[in-house]
C-alpha cells in the first residue's frame, strides 16, 4: 500500500471509502478509468483496505483535516457509495461528486435514504436499473444525472460458469442496519449443512461480525465452525470470490442478491428477517431452509412459478446484466471529471 500527502502527485479521481467492503464497487470501476486515482479512508477500519490505489493519509474520521487534504489534491471528481456524515463534510460541496450503490439492496427503502441524505450534495447518481433511476428522477433535485450503469460489481459474475461441486454461499443481510435474517438463522443454517455432502461457506455480513447482537451469533458459529470439515468461514472483505465459488447462495434481501442474480443460479431467500417488512421475491422463498429443498434447487433449478416471479421482478428492476456496467460507470465517472 503507498499512501501520499497532498500534494504529491495529481489526483483525477478521489473515492472516499467509509468501509473495506465498501471497496469492491470502487475497483470495479477503477480498472477501467485511465486516470490518477486515489482513496480517502473516513473511518478507521478503511485505512490500508485497498493495496491497488494510493490512500490519502488523513486521520480517519477527522472531517476538517479531510475536507482540507481533498482540497489540497484537488481532483477533477470525487467518487462515493455511502452516507458518511453528508452534513458535516464541506468538500462535497466544492467538487464534482458522482455517487454510486455498494449494494443493491431490495424492498429495505435504501434508494430513499440516499435521496433524503445527498440530494444536493450529488451531482451524477449512477442507478444500478431503472428502478433506481426512476426514483432518483423524482426525488433528487433538477440537474443531477441519472444515468443507469448496472452494478459494476457483477460484472465478472456474468456467463461464469457455475462450479457443480455442490457448494453453498450463505451470505444475509446485516441485522442492525438491514433487519436481516443472520441472527434468527445462522445456527439453524449451520445445522442443517453439517456433515452433509454440501461445502458451505458461511459469510456473515462485515457488520455482524463487529457488532452486537450479530457478533455473539457469529462467535458461536465461528466456534462450531472449527469442527465442522465441510463448512468454512468466510472473513474476506468483499464476497468476490465466494460469489464466484458458489453453485447456491442462502440469503434474505441483501445487496449481494441483485449481485448474485447475474449467475443465473439459484438462490433461497429465508423470510424470517427481523425488520417488519416483506422480503422481495427474486428466488426461492421460504421461512424454514431444509436439506430436500436445497437438494432440489441443485438438482432441478426453480419451479416454473418462482421462475415467473423472479423473471417478473428482474424485469422492474431493469438492471442491465451484460457484464458491461464497470464500464458504463468508468465513462460517467470520466465525463465528470472533464
Amino acid at each position: 500500500m503507498s499512501t501520499l500527502r497532498a500534494p504529491d502527485r495529481a489526483v483525477e479521481v478521489l473515492y472516499s471509502c467509509e468501509r473495506p467492503f465498501m471497496r469492491k464497487t470502487f475497483q470495479a470501476i477503477d480498472r477501467h478509468l485511465d486516470a490518477e486515482s486515489a482513496y480517502v479512508p473516513l473511518r478507521e477500519e478503511a485505512v490500508g483496505c485497498w493495496d491497488e490505489v494510493p490512500m490519502v493519509d488523513v486521520p480517519p474520521g477527522d472531517v476538517d483535516t479531510i475536507d482540507e487534504a481533498v482540497r489540497a489534491l484537488d481532483p477533477d471528481v470525487v467518487v462515493e457509495n455511502h452516507r458518511f456524515r453528508p452534513e458535516e463534510r464541506q468538500y462535497v460541496r466544492e467538487f464534482p461528486v458522482v455517487h454510486v450503490r455498494h449494494g443493491c439492496s431490495l424492498g429495505r427503502g435504501e434508494e430513499w435514504n440516499t435521496t433524503r441524505d445527498l440530494g444536493d450534495l450529488v451531482d451524477v447518481a449512477l442507478a444500478p436499473g431503472s428502478f433506481w433511476a426512476d426514483h432518483y428522477r423524482e426525488q433528487f433535485p433538477d440537474g443531477v444525472e441519472t444515468p443507469v450503469v448496472g452494478v459494476p460489481e457483477a460484472d465478472e459474475l456474468v456467463d461464469a460458469d457455475a462450479p457443480g461441486k455442490r457448494r453453498v454461499l450463505y451470505a444475509p443481510t446485516n441485522h442492525n442496519y438491514g433487519g436481516g435474517s443472520y441472527v434468527n438463522t445462522a445456527e439453524d443454517v449451520l445445522d442443517v449443512f453439517a456433515d452433509t455432502d454440501y461445502e458451505l461457506r458461511f459469510r456473515p455480513h462485515p457488520m455482524d461480525r463487529i457488532e452486537e447482537p450479530g457478533e455473539s451469533v457469529t462467535e458461536r458459529c465461528r466456534q462450531r465452525i472449527a469442527d465442522l470439515p465441510n463448512v468454512t468461514f468466510d472473513d474476506e472483505a468483499t464476497p468476490r470470490e465466494s460469489l464466484l465459488w458458489a453453485d447456491l447462495l442462502v440469503s434474505d434481501y441483501s445487496g449481494i442478491v441483485t449481485e448474485w442474480l447475474h449467475t443465473g443460479r439459484p438462490l433461497v431467500q429465508l423470510t424470517d428477517i427481523a425488520a417488519d417488512r416483506e422480503v422481495p421475491e427474486v428466488g426461492h422463498a421460504t421461512d424454514r431452509l431444509t436439506l430436500a429443498l436445497v437438494d432440489e434447487l441443485y438438482e432441478d433449478g426453480y419451479a416454473a412459478e418462482v421462475e415467473r416471479r423472479r423473471d417478473e421482478t428482474l424485469s422492474e428492476l431493469g438492471i442491465p446484466m451484460d457484464g458491461r456496467a464497470g464500464e458504463r460507470a468508468a465513462a460517467e465517472v470520466a465525463t465528470c471529471a472533464q
